[in-house]
Formats: structure tokens, C-alpha cells, sequence
């Protein structure tokens, strides 16, 4: 992990938002090469995917479904069998193809809406993955970086984003990153250094924070931070849902190293805790609004519902948190994960009061294509300069540590505020990841015992 010099202190983060980072005109470049500067010409652009499960899968589709001009040349994972799952998958095109067909495209200069058969001759006849480029193991990221491909797909666990992310930036690599950035706060102080240099690189870089390629998100939040309704007085942010699980019982075969990789989402130091891998979506658009980040988090949380055993590791199942902007502007965040029936209640959304009204941050504007396509058309058109320039690196870095801002503080029971994250010494992640390596798994966090460094 980054050693603490290479720390970035919070003074040098500027606050932006993706209204203000999209609102640039776009450029148009001729250039080949799209890892050296932004632009790609006529030729196609070498995608490679890092992290082969479910979405790393999807996320190939949303890229090829709706770009003609992309091909996957590469993949890589630490288990051989979900490269080899996911390679026949999109071979096949055992995808959800409905949910791509009727896709607005511009070809030729004109709107098009995508035909099924497009749709699958676009992901089917892209999938260009020879054998030499199937990486598999702990360097398998590493392999595929230093393989001929213009563009990484990082979708592993978000503990080894970091890492992952600088990688790509130091090889100058455009990437689509899934969210969150990190897990703890050396490791996205670590993004956000990498992040900086991302920006200076002109490298594009997407999140997987898909509400920002929305467009009645796009448009809401663009006309409520033109006052229309009015001055913003508080902010919700709800991610009320059930459970993830990946593995209902662990392989007596397994290492600790396969059991928590095959089973992440239960282990804060791959997973983050919910706050952090899922509600960040919500959190993240509240920062969006806003234009910056919350500067102290006062949170509870717990256990209520996740049994003590070891398939459910170490994680809350509800954390509350109240977040306070320097403006004095406070969002209440509330997520949850509880079983799925018929009695208990679910929300997924934001509000956002003002003086004049409220909204729910996408009720303004029409929706448009799906988001999670959206974000890939805008990916390719920012690498070959068909469209603005994005890179959501620092933002969604900042939303990441917003986050765990909010998770410390319900794990500890203190205020956290925003120094104090940034200065945080907590590195989760494991000094030992041979295949056989003992990962010890910490205590579930007691506020008032646990202790935030």
C-alpha cells in the first residue's frame, strides 16, 4: 500500500463537480494511440477487463453493446473459472439483450435506435480474447496493463482498486472504474494521488457511479444548482435493501485467501461495508449537489439481522449517518440491508430540500438511455475526443472517502470529520495474499471498544 507521504491532504483536493467537468467543449484529435494522449483516429480501441465475476461481465456488455468501434482483447482474474464463465457468456451473448435494444446512437451523423441483432453482433463479434491474453492469479492486473490494450475495465472488489487504479494510470491506460475507489483511507489516498496524475495524463477515467451519466440526473441536479429550488437547507440519502451473499456455505477446500475472495461483499477489508460498496451511489450524489464533500459524519450502526456466523464475516447490516457540509448543510444517509419479504420496507433514492421545493434529483428532465450504457458511449467518446472530456476520478474518490468517513464513525461511535480522514493511518488490506495465506478476520466493530486511527 502507499506509504504516508504519498498521502494527499485535504487542502490540495479541489472540489468539482461533473456538471462543471463536462461543461468543456468537446475536442476532436487524430491521434492512434489512445494510453498516450486522448483521441483514437479510425481504429478500434483494445479494451481489457480486470475481474471477471458478474460485473465485470455486465459491464463488458454496457461497454461493446452500444460502441461499434471497441473490441475485448483481453481478461484477466484470480480465478481461472469466472474468466472462463464470463468469456463464454459474452461469446454467446447469454446476456440481457433487452435491456440494450432501442439504445440511441449517433451513426453517421444521425440518431439511431439499437436493433436486437445489432446489439448482439456488437458485443458477440468483439469478444477478441486469445488464449495468450486470459490472465489468471494474483499479477494477472499487472499482465493485462502491460498488454497491448488502450483501455482497463477495473471490476474487481473494491479493496484491490487502488492498487489496481494506479497501475493503470502509471502504464497511462484510459479506465472505466468500477465503484467505490477503495475500502480504507490509505488506500484511496493512494486512488487520489494516482487520480491527480490521471488528470494530468488527460486520461479519461468513468466511474461506475452510473447516476452521473443519467440524464434526468444530469439535467435536475444542473437546474437545482441554478436555483431551482432555491437555497438547499438538507439532503437524504436512502439505500434501504436487502442482502448481498455470494456463498451460502464455505468449500471445506478452500483457503482463507478463496473463501473471502469467492464471498467478498461479508469482509470489510475487500467490501468496505455497505456504506461504502452500495450506498455510495446515493452518498455520491448528494456530494454531486452539493459540489464538494461533507466535513464531519456522526453515525450508529450495527447488527440486527446478519447472523454471527462465519459466511456473513464482519460487516454492519444498518448504518445512519448524519453528514454536515461547511456551508452548515447536513444529509441524513440511511442504508440497510435486511432479508428481502414482504413486510419489510425498501427505498432507494435521494431528496433534496430547498427553500422554494424539493427533489428527488431526477424529476426534472426525461430519462433517456440507460445509464449504465450511457457512461460507456460517454467513456468512447471522451478517449476519441467525439465528446467532452471526463474524468470522475477525484470526485468519486471523494464520495469513496465520504463514505468511510461515515462507516468509522458508526464502527467507533466518535465524530469524524474530514482532517481526520484524511489523515487516517487505517490500511486494511492484507500484507499476505499468497493463495494459502492466513487472513485473520478482526472482531465485528464495537463502538466504544473498536478504535479509529
Amino acid at each position: 500500500m502507499a506509504q504516508e507521504g504519498q498521502a494527499v491532504q485535504s487542502q490540495e483536493i479541489s472540489r468539482r463537480s461533473f456538471l462543471s467537468k463536462s461543461a468543456a467543449a468537446p475536442a476532436v484529435f487524430t491521434i492512434v494511440k489512445p494510453h498516450l494522449v486522448r483521441g483514437v483516429g479510425k481504429g478500434k480501441i483494445r479494451a481489457g477487463l480486470v475481474g471477471c465475476g458478474g460485473r465485470g461481465t455486465q459491464a463488458v456488455a454496457d461497454l461493446l453493446s452500444a460502441n461499434e468501434n471497441v473490441e475485448l482483447v483481453a481478461m484477466a482474474d484470480v480465478f481461472e473459472d469466472k474468466l472462463e464463465t464470463s468469456l463464454r457468456i459474452l461469446r454467446e451473448g447469454k446476456i440481457r439483450m433487452q435491456r440494450y435494444v432501442g439504445t440511441e446512437v449517433i451513426r453517421e451523423g444521425k440518431p439511431h435506435r439499437l436493433t436486437e441483432e445489432e446489439v448482439r453482433a456488437n458485443v458477440v463479434n468483439n469478444i477478441k480474447v486469445d488464449p495468450e491474453h486470459r490472465f489468471v492469479g494474483q499479477d494477472a492486473y499487472k499482465k493485462l496493463i502491460e498488454s497491448d490494450v488502450d483501455l482497463v475495465l477495473l471490476c474487481t472488489p473494491p479493496g484491490y482498486r487502488p492498487l489496481h487504479f494506479e497501475a493503470a494510470v502509471e502504464a497511462r491506460k484510459h479506465v472505466f472504474c468500477e465503484k467505490p475507489f477503495g475500502t480504507d483511507p490509505v488506500g484511496v489516498r493512494r486512488f487520489m494521488a494516482a487520480a491527480k496524475k490521471s488528470e494530468e495524463l488527460k486520461l479519461t477515467v468513468v466511474s461506475g457511479a452510473q447516476r452521473r451519466f443519467q440524464r434526468s440526473y444530469q439535467e435536475t441536479i444542473r437546474k437545482i444548482q441554478e436555483g431551482a429550488i432555491g437555497e438547499i437547507v438538507a439532503l437524504y440519502a436512502y439505500w434501504i435493501g436487502t442482502p448481498v451473499l455470494f456463498v451460502k456455505e464455505r468449500d471445506p477446500k478452500w483457503s482463507d485467501y478463496e473463501f473471502q475472495h469467492r464471498n467478498w461483499y461479508s469482509f470489510v477489508w475487500i467490501c468496505g461495508d455497505q456504506i461504502v460498496e452500495q450506498h455510495i451511489h446515493n452518498i455520491d450524489v448528494c456530494n454531486w449537489v452539493m459540489g464538494t464533500h461533507p466535513v464531519k459524519a456522526r453515525a450508529v450502526g450495527g447488527v440486527a439481522w446478519r447472523p454471527r456466523t462465519e459466511i456473513y464475516g464482519n460487516i454492519y447490516d444498518h448504518v445512519a449517518c448524519e453528514f454536515e457540509y461547511a456551508n452548515g448543510v447536513k444529509m441524513t444517509s440511511i442504508c440497510r440491508q435486511y432479508p428481502n419479504l414482504p413486510e419489510i420496507f425498501r427505498r432507494v433514492g435521494e431528496e433534496v430540500v430547498g427553500t422554494k421545493g424539493r427533489s428527488n434529483c431526477h424529476d426534472m428532465a426525461p430519462e433517456g438511455n440507460d445509464p449504465y450504457v450511457q457512461e460507456h458511449i460517454a467513456l468512447v467518446n471522451s478517449i476519441r475526443g467525439d465528446g467532452p472530456y471526463v474524468n470522475h476520478a477525484m470526485a468519486v474518490a471523494e464520495s469513496t472517502m465520504t463514505a468511510i468517513m461515515g462507516r468509522e464513525s458508526a464502527y467507533s461511535g466518535q465524530e469524524i470529520t474530514w482532517d481526520q480522514i484524511m489523515n487516517s493511518k487505517l490500511d486494511l488490506f492484507p500484507k499476505d495474499l499468497r493463495p494459502d495465506a492466513k487472513i485473520p478476520v478482526t472482531p465485528l466493530p464495537v463502538p466504544g471498544e473498536y478504535k479509529f486511527i
